[in-house]
């Protein structure tokens, strides 16, 4: 379980003192709970965001435990190091917005064609209970041949979840390696 710090001080120079000791800024937000704004150490939270199993992962911020799912995030443009971030608090029977990975699975016709898979939205929207959402999207790409793309209606249908994104947005697609 990721363990964190609530920030007493939310200005810059306390953030900046914060970054400076190896801390990551994050607020924590939920509908109909109070914000809480924490910092966690940096590599801690690197580590189990990467190793973990489904979207929503346990965090303890004070005497308060919780699973929350990343909302967005903030690095910085030159070295890539994370600044900020947002975790939403995942609670049970809320109808609420997450951000979904896609795995494209299979070889496709395309690659063996001289072709590159374009990964065009890496996650995708959707909108339903923390019960209800999957761990990642798949896609199975096997038929797809050069030229081919994969739009966001093409995508079969999961039960209790509603893709938030325009039925005409290309997922991915197979290009013409250059």
């Amino acid at each position: 379980m990721l363990e964190g710090i609530i920030r007493e001080s939310i200005g810059k120079k306390g953030t900046k003192a914060l970054r400076r000791d190896g801390y990551l800024i994050a607020n924590i937000y939920g509908k109909g709970l109070e914000n809480i704004h924490a910092a966690f150490k940096d590599n801690e939270y690197i580590r189990t965001v990467r190793n973990k199993d489904t979207l929503a992962f346990p965090i303890k911020v004070g005497a308060k435990e919780m699973n929350v799912v990343v909302q967005s995030y903030e690095a910085h443009p030159l070295t890539g190091k994370l600044l900020h971030v947002d975790l939403m608090v995942a609670q049970s029977g809320v109808l609420t917005h997450y951000h979904v990975p896609v795995v494209p699975h299979g070889d496709a016709i395309g690659l063996k064609n001289k072709g590159l898979v374009n990964l065009s939205k890496s996650r995708l929207r959707v909108k339903a209970t923390i019960e209800n959402v999957p761990n990642s999207i798949n896609v199975d790409i096997a038929k797809m041949d050069v030229g081919d793309s994969m739009l966001v209606r093409d995508i079969a249908r999961i039960d209790n979840v509603t893709f938030t994104d325009a039925d005409r947005v290309s997922v991915l697609s197979i290009i013409k390696a250059k």
